[in-house]
């Protein structure tokens, strides 16, 4: 290995890993596929290349497709909601809660990308997030432009139907989750519905493992009871850290990590609720990010 080729990869790893994490919704599964992108780099034949960055974008692309397509049959499989896994910070000054950690990751915009086929998915990330021409996610997929067009368009209004339509600063999102804890914690039932839009979704994924919501929740009243109820049992207590670059929740029962939650607001209000309650999924994401205590 020359440090050349690791200095030359380098440089592109972490656009790389943002294609993958953002194709596979897991961050293990996205090391591995950058990974993977890294061993064919170096073991390759760099002849004729003529952008580096196009080389390792198609490639770890493609095999981000083929990782999915796989993925897709398990998760079809999967008991309830199957919600992607957040990388959890509890420092907003670490590398990753940079430019990379934008509003197309968070949670809302992530579970309607699971809706996509794979190719949909890349073509869409490729020409709606990463900016690339129709002519190069062409050349990446291995298909016409008229075909990505094709697919670009058909996954942009599917987006388009959920995803989130409120730009909310950090700071203001801090602010309403810390004010919502401060409701949950007083276990007024009244105090909690009064941060919860009328016009919201929660959506639980326990795995099979423990309970959870076998459907959308859309009932604010419901939700704000749930908190409630929480909170009364004295043992319940919040973290705020960043999830996927945006404020969000960790629940405590006790010591015991109960839950991670990522709440969209549009600044005044929340409006979504993803809540990733598997204990297999909390115990990966307490051993990768290392940020869960």
């Amino acid at each position: 290995m020359s440090q050349t080729d690791a200095e030359v990869f380098a440089a592109h790893r972490k656009r790389l890993f943002s294609i993958a994490y953002r194709m596979l919704g897991v961050r293990a599964d996205a090391e591995d596929i950058v990974q993977d992108a890294w061993l064919r780099w170096h073991g390759s034949d760099r002849t004729g290349v003529l952008s580096v960055e196009a080389w390792l974008v198609t490639v770890t692309t493609r095999l981000a497709i083929d990782r999915l397509r796989a993925l897709k049959a398990e998760r079809e499989a999967y008991s309830g909601f199957w919600l992607p896994e957040p990388i959890v910070e509890m420092d907003e000054h670490t590398p990753e809660s940079q430019a990379e950690m934008a509003s197309d990751l968070s949670m809302a915009f992530m579970w309607v990308l699971e809706r996509l086929s794979p190719e949909e998915r890349a073509a869409f990330l490729m020409r709606q997030v990463f900016d690339y021409e129709y002519a190069e996610v062409a050349e990446m997929l291995g298909k016409s432009e008229a075909a990505c067009r094709q697919m670009v368009s058909r996954a942009s209004e599917r987006v388009q139907q959920e995803k989130v339509r409120f730009e909310v600063r950090r700071e203001d999102h801090r602010n309403i989750l810390q004010r919502f804890v401060a409701a949950a914690h007083s276990g007024q039932q009244d105090a909690i519905r009064a941060f919860i839009s009328d016009d919201m979704q929660f959506v639980g994924d326990g795995g099979g493992k423990v309970p959870s919501y076998p459907y959308i929740v859309r009932d604010p009243d419901m939700i704000a009871e749930l908190y409630a109820k929480f909170s009364k049992s004295g043992k319940t207590r919040y973290e705020l850290v960043l999830l996927n670059g945006q404020p969000g929740l960790l629940r405590y029962i006790g010591s015991k990590l109960e839950s991670i939650q990522c709440l969209e607001t549009d600044g005044e209000r929340i409006t979504g609720f993803y809540v990733i309650r598997n204990p297999d999924k909390l115990a990966k994401l307490a051993s990768s990010s290392g940020a869960v205590r």
